[in-house]
């Protein structure tokens, strides 16, 4: 793992968490992108090495939805850039983590992600990500 690439925070509502994170942060969202195998809508924030991304669920089955309906808003994963993600995939498979996509899928703002189960990472969702152009 090369660093943490992002955090994802589930929202209700993406233009007022938009608005509430502007404040906080002190810096405007610099993206917002729709990906619709995950029934999200996302939003980056730069801060310093790190991005914050706010997602947003599009419809009643996406994990977003579940989520919040769930656990209400907040912290939802945390992401690790890599160099390849199917490589890394393997190699923790190799270790006894268990993935919840077997190969990299297409993720928003340029990247390929999986995530692995938080069953197997002390209930965190974890992300792994590279840039799209790096991953095979």
């Amino acid at each position: 793992m090369q660093k943490i690439e992002h955090i994802g925070i589930a929202v209700k509502d993406i233009a007022e968490s938009n608005l509430l994170f502007a404040k906080l942060l002190n810096t405007a969202h610099y993206k917002m992108e729709e990906v619709e195998s995950e029934g999200v809508i996302t939003s980056f924030f730069q801060v310093g090495d790190v991005k914050i991304e706010l997602l947003q669920a599009t419809h009643e089955s996406s994990p977003i939805h579940s989520f919040v309906e769930k656990k209400g808003e907040g912290v939802h994963h945390i992401a690790f850039a890599v160099e390849d993600v199917d490589a890394e995939l393997k190699r923790l498979k190799s270790e006894g983590f268990e993935a919840i996509h077997q190969k990299a899928k297409d993720g928003a703002d340029g990247k390929v992600i999986a995530f692995l189960h938080p069953k197997s990472t002390n209930r965190v969702l974890t992300e792994i990500c590279s840039d799209k152009h790096v991953t095979k």
